[in-house]
């Protein structure tokens, strides 16, 4: 029995790809438990604004999304047609004496 165990140990796949394949599929099993724990804990109840208040919690307040008619709104009421282009300093340039300069 030793003798043929010697003999299979001899063998190439034996020593190095059974260990290898052995790596690879016990591997992604272990990968999917932690995958599904991962989103056993992303399912979790969100506390809303008012169940914070109700417990004395510091929640902050979702705030809405802003839609796309108030963003157009907001565009349209600015002036868009009478703006000056201001270049930043080059790298060579001191910073502060072009500030200065543009704002006389």
């Amino acid at each position: 029995m030793a003798e043929w165990f010697q003999r299979l140990y001899k063998r190439r796949f034996v020593r190095y790809g059974l260990p290898f394949l052995i790596v690879i599929v016990g591997g992604s099993y272990g990968l999917k438990y932690f995958a599904v724990v991962r989103y056993e804990f992303r399912k979790g109840k969100m506390i809303t604004y008012e169940e914070g208040k109700k417990y004395g919690l510091q929640v902050k307040k979702k705030e809405d999304k802003p839609s796309l008619e108030s963003e157009y709104l907001s565009l349209e009421q600015k002036d868009m047609d009478s703006w000056k282009n201001i270049r930043g300093p080059r790298p060579w340039e001191d910073s502060k004496s072009i500030q200065d300069e543009q704002r006389h």
